[in-house]
């Protein structure tokens, strides 16, 4: 029997691994210039940190988390998100210390179990940033605004801004008890997980995909009708620096996003041309997380971004491979062979890319290899060539070639 993949977990194939790379890498510059230092987090959690952070009525920790229990029956959970692990890593190393704020980011995969569809996997790809220690509205622009930039070097134009605020530890329990009344006078058209949910943690129905549900929730109150004035200060700061970078949004006042952990500003950022499954990027401010995973009293805010759905955006983008020069050495003879190992690990040493062939094959095979792996250079060494110390270098775009001594060669390809 041929075992295959898991469901909802795909292979990156090395033919579509430069496209990953496009996009990994854009992200990446684009964060290192505003600060951001890389992190690697591990793949697996206790699970109470998750439990502990993103909400136990969370879909994400009812329904999709994959847990297991080790040898010493202690329960871990494969990462859902990035969040919790930096935050967890944030006060394990006492990242804090000697800095006014931390900025971070990573990518790397996540786990949900969910039912896979276009842009949606069990196994799935994400770059997150994070800042701790800066509660500033300055800050919230800043990186939505980086995001932004970032989206348009990749050549992604139609994406839609979306921002909400979900108010603060003293003003969001008003809406929450405005939004249970309310669901409490509508329960007959909500669904059985909204009826729970509206019990127990009412935010999360706006969570809910299911058509009669959303009918119902287009009449819930809003949540802007009860944030504080300095949330809404804090919130209308944000949208006029964005306004002044010329950065085009929607207020969607149902914005909640799918972690309990989120306060005050709130974004994501969608594209129509993904159908049901359209967030690309989302996040926001989560100013309680650090305190409630055991840290002092910090600000922060943060975002992820999916990477197999800015993929798919970029499915008909003509992205370039960027490989680097190298060259295929064809050695004709024991003696060249000998040689041209040699010269392969020189080669090498000095920073070129090259491949060798040492099958001992005829000249006119070596060349049609060498055709099938479009080698852009060739170096071909037999008995004759060796015997006078030069290699013959051929450009096999050009068509031209060259004879030259092999202590030559290098200074030769640096100028190719």
């Amino acid at each position: 029997m041929q075992i295959k993949a898991p469901k909802g977990v795909a292979d990156i194939l090395p033919e579509d691994i430069f496209r990953w790379r496009y996009v990994e890498d854009t992200l990446r510059n684009m964060l290192q210039l505003a600060g951001f230092d890389d992190i690697r987090l591990p793949m697996f959690e206790q699970s109470a940190l998750f439990s502990r952070s993103i909400g136990g009525e969370t879909d994400i920790v009812a329904k999709e988390m994959y847990t297991f229990s080790d040898k010493g029956k202690r329960s871990f959970s494969l990462r859902p998100e990035g969040t919790a692990s930096a935050v967890r890593a944030y006060l394990e190393h006492r990242l804090y210390i000697g800095k006014p704020e931390t900025r971070l980011y990573y990518i790397g995969p996540m786990f949900r179990a969910e039912r896979p569809q276009a842009g949606r996997y069990r196994q799935f790809h994400q770059l997150g940033a994070e800042v701790f220690g800066n509660d500033s509205a300055f800050l919230d622009a800043e990186v939505i605004a980086l995001l932004m930039y970032a989206f348009e070097k990749l050549g992604l134009e139609s994406l839609c801004l979306q921002l909400n605020t979900l108010g603060c530890k003293d003003c969001r329990p008003q809406y929450q008890k405005d939004l249970t009344a309310f669901l409490a006078d509508h329960k007959t058209g909500l669904c059985s997980n909204c009826m729970r949910r509206s019990d127990t943690n009412p935010l999360r129905v706006f969570d809910c995909k299911n058509g009669k549900c959303q009918e119902v929730l287009a009449q819930a109150p809003s949540n802007i009708d009860s944030v504080c004035d300095k949330c809404s200060l804090h919130f209308n700061q944000v949208l006029n620096l964005l306004k002044g970078l010329n950065i085009i949004f929607e207020i969607k006042y149902n914005l909640v996003r799918g972690l309990d952990y989120y306060n005050k500003t709130a974004f994501e950022i969608t594209a129509r041309e993904l159908g049901a499954q359209n967030a690309v990027a989302g996040g926001g401010r989560y100013d309680g997380l650090v305190e409630q995973l055991g840290g002092a009293p910090t600000p922060a805010f943060g975002f992820a971004v999916g990477i197999e759905r800015l993929l798919l955006l970029l499915a008909d983008k003509e992205i370039k491979k960027g490989e680097p020069e190298w060259i295929y050495l064809i050695l004709l003879g024991d003696k060249a062979l000998q040689q041209g190992f040699i010269l392969q690990d020189e080669l090498r040493k000095h920073g070129f890319a090259v491949r060798i062939n040492s099958s001992n094959q005829t000249l006119k095979k070596q060349l049609k290899q060498a055709n099938k792996l479009d080698a852009p250079l060739v170096g071909i060494m037999g008995e004759d060539e060796l015997n006078r110390g030069c290699v013959i270098l051929r450009d096999m775009r050009h068509g031209t070639q060259e004879e030259l001594p092999v202590a030559e060669l290098i200074d030769k390809l640096g100028t190719v």
